[in-house]
């Protein structure tokens, strides 16, 4: 079977994120990745504690965090609670870790510089640690002093989560893998997959080696006009909220510079938010999007796995999630 997971994000509940995991190991998903989340999101949502849960009702599928931070937890505390979910699971647990962005990080108070290193230093402690290493590292963002796991891990892949093309080349490097962005286009995707082969290069490794997962925006509807509208809103507030990652998939500078004008804040009066949907065309939303009807929905994600990507995760942003599982139950 060609391999699929699924990306829970911030819109559903907790139990309902439960179900929707069950049911993707029912219908033969590989893994099950759940979004960590910080406001101004519409529910901010830690990720470990809802896959904590999943795993103890479920046995086979994969655990993935989408991501936590290198700003966010102390290098040891983060390899403790991982060893902690590898202990429940039994060796699923996936750790995706990335670099946090702005105006986020300055929001949380964080000084978000050289994250580039702050990235490797994070990856080489944790992959010592996860090997039973005695740590002592005193770096520029980690310092361990005699530092180690009491239990080693039955297996703890480290993917980097990344957007900029420098970060993925580190993936590359340092990495299992690397954890692809959505609301990307294709194009987006083979030139991260160039970036990913030359940072494999540094350490004698070919990018076939490497596992790329990649986020799929999904919104699935029989009506495509209906699933297009509703991705639209999605792709609307990420226009705002997170501009690095449409720059990244060469969204106009003028249509971001604008949206930011009308709009101003988050959660947008709805007399704004009505203008500045008027800006995101049809075109626009399919273009970084699986929307439409399902056969639509996987011929885009077929798009994304030609481009390189190896396991499309399907995030759902609009239609049933439930309707979604199915559809990609056999495949794409």
């Amino acid at each position: 079977m060609k391999r699929v997971g699924l990306y829970l994000i911030e819109k559903h509940e907790i139990r309902e994120s439960i179900h929707y995991a069950m049911l993707a190991e029912e219908n033969g998903f590989e893994s099950v990745w759940q979004g960590e989340e910080y406001p101004p999101f519409r529910n901010a949502r830690d990720s470990l504690v809802p896959l904590a849960a999943i795993a103890a009702v479920t046995k086979s599928i994969s655990l993935g965090t989408g991501v936590l931070h290198t700003w966010t937890r102390n290098v040891l505390t983060l390899a403790m609670t991982f060893a902690t979910l590898d202990e429940l699971s039994g060796g699923r647990g996936m750790l995706g870790i990335g670099a946090l962005w702005d105006p986020l990080a300055s929001m949380m108070g964080i000084r978000r510089t050289e994250p580039l290193r702050a990235m490797r230093e994070y990856v080489e402690a944790l992959r010592n640690l996860f090997d039973m290493k005695t740590v002592n590292v005193d770096g520029r963002f980690v310092r361990l002093r005699n530092a180690r796991l009491t239990r080693k891990p039955v297996s703890i892949p480290i993917y980097v989560g990344a957007t900029g093309f420098r970060m993925i080349e580190l993936a590359g490097e340092i990495a299992h893998g690397v954890l692809l962005n959505y609301l990307v286009s294709p194009d987006y995707t083979k030139r991260a997959v160039e970036s990913l082969s030359k940072g494999a290069a540094k350490t004698g490794r070919r990018v076939e080696e490497l596992d790329r997962p990649q986020l799929i925006a999904c919104s699935m509807d029989e009506d495509a006009d209906n699933a297009i509208d509703k991705a639209r809103l999605v792709v609307t507030e990420y226009l705002f909220l997170e501009p690095h990652i449409m720059k990244a998939s060469g969204i106009k500078p003028d249509v971001l510079d604008m949206i930011h004008r009308i709009l101003g804040t988050w959660p947008p009066k709805p007399e704004k938010l009505k203008k500045a949907l008027a800006l995101v065309n049809d075109d626009l939303v399919e273009s970084v999007c699986a929307a439409g009807t399902p056969e639509d929905c996987r011929q885009k994600v077929r798009e994304y796995v030609a481009a390189g990507s190896t396991c499309p995760l399907i995030c759902p942003i609009g239609g049933k999630v439930e309707d979604m599982i199915r559809a990609f139950s056999d495949g794409y």
